[in-house]
């Protein structure tokens, strides 16, 4: 079966880090979310044919889906529960932003069938968070993480974030210290990734040179980066070594708590690993619905077209929703690639068997060139059925993993 993402495309304000589809209410009409949801249930009741078993899991994401007024928020659920019906024991999760969860939202959210939530928190430090353009404060994520508490959620995730401007070492570890304090079943810990055409990339990778600026230009660019931070307008970002060790540092802590870091940047008490995104690092089909929404079935992965009007327009008059240049099919090598790069990420790693059933051949015969760069490295392992990445090089999987592609 595949899981069931759906994307709320509503923020109060977007971060200045956010690369993700997304429209800030501020300066959004107020009829905007009324058509979202109009098209979406035209979606819905076109694609409930796509999972005639039903799906695995449900994650509501955006944007901030808890932006939705109760009604709205009554609403959503009780479309997606019409046609994608799922019992309690589905793991069914939303995530939202501190300063757009009332109890009342929390309870009404709980007794509708969630059952897993996931809280942007980012940081407990109201500067750092300023700094990235979040909107929310300390406070704020402490009241939400009471009413959610109230609510009854037994399954809870904190979002971190380290590397923000201005960040050291001691903030990030009373953040995550703080985290801790209310028990929460699961974390995840992210470095600040500079999204292209985000404000945040906008304002650091000019003076890295990023933007492909040349000569005098590039240097005077740099020069006025330096004075900015010369002056306190903009932080300095730690460096790679700096958030290596804030990385490092917080795999030990809850190491002690009890945590397995059993993704990359996800940590979870046993039971409590996220169902969801474990299919997506495992290679299952999914469903994404909402404009944005990408989906992957029978290695035929689309996008739906980034804009709300137009994407309710296309279902009103019988048309698909997906972007014309968002629809490939993936070839066989491409799979395998995914596989590995995603599957390496996991602390169990690549089950031998499963993608010797998936692609009909075993993966170290199929990767047999890059097996002999690193025999000399203990840099993968094979442990039992697993092929996995040694943890030790958790932090710089990314440039390993690309060997796979």
């Amino acid at each position: 079966m595949p899981s069931l993402y759906v994307h709320v495309p509503f923020c109060l304000q977007k971060c200045d880090y956010c690369g993700f589809y997304s429209h800030s209410l501020k300066n959004s009409s107020p009829d905007l979310i009324s058509v979202y949801l109009e098209g979406l249930e035209i979606e819905m009741a076109k694609r409930q044919k796509d999972t005639p078993p039903g799906v695995s899991s449900l994650f509501i994401g955006g944007g901030t889906p808890t932006i939705l007024s109760e009604r709205q928020l009554e609403g959503l659920l009780g479309m997606i529960q019409r046609y994608f019906p799922m019992n309690p024991e589905v793991e069914q999760t939303m995530e939202g932003n501190p300063g757009t969860i009332t109890a009342g939202k929390a309870r009404l959210i709980r007794d509708l069938g969630i059952n897993r939530f996931s809280l942007g928190i980012q940081s407990f430090d109201d500067d750092l968070l300023r700094n990235v353009g979040r909107v929310h404060t300390a406070i704020k994520a402490r009241e939400a993480i009471a009413h959610l508490r109230s609510a009854g959620f037994e399954n809870l995730n904190l979002d971190l974030m380290f590397g923000l401007p201005g960040q050291g070492l001691q903030d990030w570890q009373a953040s995550v210290e703080e985290a801790l304090s209310y028990s929460p079943e699961h974390l995840s810990l992210y470095g600040l990734m500079l999204e292209e055409g985000t404000p945040l990339f906008e304002q650091y990778e000019v003076g890295n040179g990023i933007n492909n600026t040349k000569g005098a230009s590039l240097r005077k660019q740099s020069f006025r980066l330096e004075q900015k931070v010369e002056e306190g307008c903009l932080k300095t970002l730690p460096s790679e070594d700096q958030q290596a060790e804030m990385h490092e540092w917080a795999v030990r802590r809850l190491g002690m708590e009890g945590y397995r870091n059993y993704e990359t940047s996800n940590f979870a008490l046993p039971g409590y690993e996220c169902r969801h995104n474990l299919g997506y690092w495992r290679g299952a089909d999914y469903l994404g619905m909402g404009p944005g929404g990408v989906s992957c079935l029978n290695r035929v992965r689309w996008k739906n077209v980034e804009d709300v009007c137009a994407y309710k327009n296309l279902l009103s008059e019988g048309k698909s929703p997906i972007d014309e240049t968002g629809q490939e099919e993936l070839s066989l090598q491409e799979c395998m690639a995914e596989r590995m790069i995603l599957g390496l990420r996991l602390e169990s790693g690549v089950h031998l068997k499963e993608f010797e059933i998936d692609f009909g051949t075993d993966l170290r015969d199929i990767y047999r060139s890059v097996l002999e760069r690193y025999k000399d490295t203990d840099i993968f392992i094979v442990e039992g059925e697993y092929f996995r990445l040694n943890p030790r090089y958790s932090f710089v999987a990314n440039s390993i993993l690309q060997e796979f592609v």
